[in-house]
């Protein structure tokens, strides 16, 4: 199985809100499935966990920071990706607080263009009552431990 360093980011704006990208899957191995997952992808040779943090939220937001600030959760998580490949994820997820945010998809990829379908922010209460899956499905309890959101929730 390859292995897939990777680093994700959990992007919270400052009503508390997390931002969720929904991926809808037409074609090849992940055909009809649907989900939602926080921005970041698959570290480039020779990049750190933080280089890639920093890498990914430009790409996939249009924000750019020079520093993701500490590692608040990890998880090693196996899966297809959608060119059918098997693989064994480290993923590393940073914590990005921001004021507002518009997301650009200016230096989205054609893959990306073509597999997600929108962006939201998603409070707390949002999550839990969430009826598409998810990913990570821990992603609420990451937010609880940083302490963004509430355990008593």
């Amino acid at each position: 199985m390859r292995q897939r360093p990777s680093s994700r980011l959990l992007v919270v704006n400052a009503q508390g809100r997390l931002l969720l990208f929904r991926f809808v899957h037409r074609t090849g191995a992940l055909a009809g499935s649907i989900f939602w997952a926080p921005p970041g992808g698959g570290l480039d040779a020779g990049e750190s966990f933080e280089q890639a943090a920093c890498r990914e939220l430009l790409e996939e937001t249009g924000l750019h920071i020079a520093d993701p600030g500490p590692q608040v959760a990890r998880r090693i998580v196996t899966f297809t990706m959608p060119d059918g490949i098997a693989v064994e994820a480290d993923e590393r997820y940073f914590l990005i607080h921001v004021a507002t945010l518009k997301v650009s998809s200016a230096l989205w990829t054609a893959e990306e263009r073509a597999v997600v379908a929108e962006h939201a922010w998603w409070s707390q209460a949002d999550l839990a009552r969430a009826t598409e899956q998810v990913w990570p499905e821990d992603m609420a309890g990451m937010l609880v431990d940083a302490g963004v959101w509430s355990s008593s929730r």
